[in-house]
This record gives C-alpha cells, sequence and structure tokens, in this order.
C-alpha cells in the first residue's frame, strides 16, 4: 500500500508489519528491529516470543497520539524474525537450561559448558551490532525489540560509533550490573555491568524503578556514584507519600541526564499487572502512565532521543503484547519528534 493512501482512521491490515502500517524498511525513518533471544533467563522463559506477541496485539491499537501529531507519517517498519537467530537461541537456551540446573542443584558446572553459551551469546551480540550499524549507517533510526535485557549490547556499541558520548536512562526493577551472572559473561543480569565496563560512551546511567538487588551490584554502583544515579522505586513512591509531586520527581530524573539519550525499557520496570509474564516480575514498579509523561518531559527539556529498547515484555498473554505494543508506539513517536523527523 502507498501510504498516501493509508486511512489511519481504518482497521488495521495484518501486512506481518506493526499496527498495519503501509511502510517498508526503505520507506521508514524508524526499524523495529527484532532480536528473539532468551539464551541467559534465569527464570521464566518467554522472552524470545516477544516480538511476535508485540507484533500480533499491535494489529488492535489506534494510531492517533494527543503527543505527537500524525504520530504514524513517521513511518515504522517491523522487520522479521531471523530463522538463524530463532536456531542459535534453542540451542543455546538448551546449553543455558542445563548449565543453570546443574549450579542450582549444588553441582559445579561444565567448562565447555560455559564457554560454549558465552561464545553463542557473543555471535549474537556481533550480529546485533552489525545489523544495527548497517541500518543506522543508511539514515534510519533504530528500536530494538527483544528479547532479553542483553540483547541491546550489540546496538549500544553501535550507537557509541556515531554518538561518542551519551546517557542511558533505564526503566527496570533490577540493576543488571551483576557481573558474569551464574558464570555466563553476557547474562541478562548482566546487561549494564558489561556496558559499563566496555562502551565508556555511555557517560551516565539514570536508573529508576529499581527495587530488586543484590549488595554486590549496591557496591558497584556506590563504586561509580558519579556515572550511575538512581532513583530507588520506594523512594520515588515515599517522595509522594511525604508530598512532592511525580512532577517534581521527574525533574530531578531528567536533570541527571545529558543532552542525548538512549532509553533502554525493560518492561519488568512496569507494575506487573501491566506485564505479568515478563521473565522476573516483582512487586511495586511504575505505572505507564508515570513512564510516558517522563518521557514526554524528557523531549520537552530539549534532550534528544537518540535509540531505545524494549524488552522482557513476555509472550505468554496477549496483554503483555498489548502494553509492550503500546510503549514501542509512544517511545518511537518521542525518538522522532526529539530528532525533529516529524
Amino acid at each position: 500500500m502507498n501510504p498516501s493512501d493509508f486511512n489511519p482512521n481504518s482497521f488495521a491490515v495484518k501486512n506481518n508489519n506493526f499496527i498495519g502500517l503501509p511502510f517498508d524498511k526503505q520507506t521508514a525513518k524508524i526499524v523495529f528491529f527484532t532480536v528473539p533471544w532468551e539464551a541467559t533467563v534465569s527464570y521464566s522463559a518467554g522472552a524470545a516470543g516477544s516480538p511476535s506477541n508485540i507484533l500480533k496485539a499491535s494489529y488492535q491499537l489506534d494510531l492517533y497520539d494527543p503527543d505527537v501529531k500524525d504520530a504514524w507519517k513517521l513511518g515504522i517498519y517491523m522487520n522479521s524474525i531471523n530463522k538463524k537467530i530463532v536456531s542459535l537461541n534453542k540451542k543455546t537456551r538448551k546449553l543455558a537450561i542445563q548449565h543453570i540446573n546443574r549450579l542450582e542443584a549444588g553441582k559445579e558446572s561444565v567448562k565447555a559448558e560455559v564457554q560454549q553459551i558465552n561464545t553463542n551469546c557473543g555471535i549474537l551480540h556481533q550480529w546485533v551490532y552489525e545489523q544495527t550499524k548497517r541500518l543506522m549507517t543508511q539514515g534510519q533510526r533504530v528500536a530494538l525489540i527483544g528479547g532479553e535485557h542483553s540483547v541491546s549490547f550489540g546496538y549500544l556499541r553501535a550507537l557509541a560509533e556515531l554518538h561518542p558520548a551519551f546517557g542511558v536512562l533505564q526503566i527496570d526493577a533490577h540493576f543488571d550490573l551483576r557481573q558474569a551472572y551464574q558464570e555466563l559473561t553476557y547474562s541478562h543480569a548482566s546487561i549494564f555491568y558489561n556496558v559499563l565496563e566496555q562502551i565508556p560512551a555511555v557517560q551516565k546511567l539514570v536508573a529508576l524503578g529499581i527495587r530488586d538487588y543484590c549488595e554486590e551490584e549496591l557496591r558497584y554502583q556506590q563504586k561509580h556514584r558519579d556515572r550511575i544515579r538512581v532513583f530507588y522505586d520506594r523512594a520515588l513512591k515515599e517522595a509522594v507519600f511525604e508530598g512532592r509531586t511525580f512532577a517534581q520527581m521527574g525533574d530531578q530524573i531528567i536533570d541527571q541526564l545529558p543532552q542525548a539519550v538512549y532509553v533502554s525499557f525493560d518492561i519488568d520496570g512496569l507494575d506487573p499487572k501491566l506485564c505479568p509474564s515478563t521473565g522476573t516480575p516483582v512487586a511495586g514498579g511504575l505505572e505507564l502512565a508515570q513512564v510516558f509523561y517522563l518521557f514526554k518531559k524528557l523531549v520537552r527539556s530539549g534532550r534528544t532521543i537518540i535509540g531505545f529498547d524494549l524488552c522482557e515484555v513476555g509472550s505468554a498473554t496477549e496483554w503483555d503484547g498489548n502494553v509492550g505494543a503500546r510503549v514501542a508506539y509512544k517511545l518511537a513517536n518521542l525518538m522522532g519528534k526529539s530528532q525533529g523527523l516529524i
């Protein structure tokens, strides 16, 4: 379909593109790059099916966005699932399950097994790096749709070659600052440890919604407190209980960020009533309206959203896909607005 013939008020055509939008990779300004990967998940599986679940649920979304006029005209294209990555994920996940079960039974790990898992994860991250770099070199903006949270590492490497200095706004229930969790270098629980250790372009990590972490992560954060700023879920709520507004807290959060901002959205940062099949749900969390309000304030501040990821949505229920699709659409629209694309 030609975009000029598209009716945004009609029903969605199930054309294998997000919300049935009439764009392909060449005509879209924003590419939803899907990464169906959950090899290192340590609790509930299902993240690999998130991109498909989000696509399926997206067909019932309405296109009007009160925050971005004619948002659909930005042009979003969602790439098809890569079968080779699906196959690699299945092989690696099988090894990881054996490995994790062995550790949880109090047994020693098998060195060759751990090496193979880490090698396969490295292959995945290199593939993400190469593919996202190619898209950005062609002038497209990229939104990464995971998958477990570790998948954003390759994309952040690619972004760092185009943006020598930027900050990350992390929405998450967890720090993800563990070093080689369960002996796995690229564990989903280690994404920001790896980012901070290996990608110096990430000058600042500002995390909110955090409410489940270990002492190792806390010590690492405190050691790097100038680079890592945390707004704990309990602190946000207690501030409101004591009379401060979320608007005031939002200003404080945004003030910590530099001009260029990458948004890393682990869906478990939200209240789990919104994402019940996410991999590691935690009681508490943010409301969707709070997060959307913060994103709007971020754009109004004059900062630029240079990219984002949406991870750990889950695939057990269409409700998770419904919420995930709305998050992806809102972030894409605000990213386009912040970059002057619409």
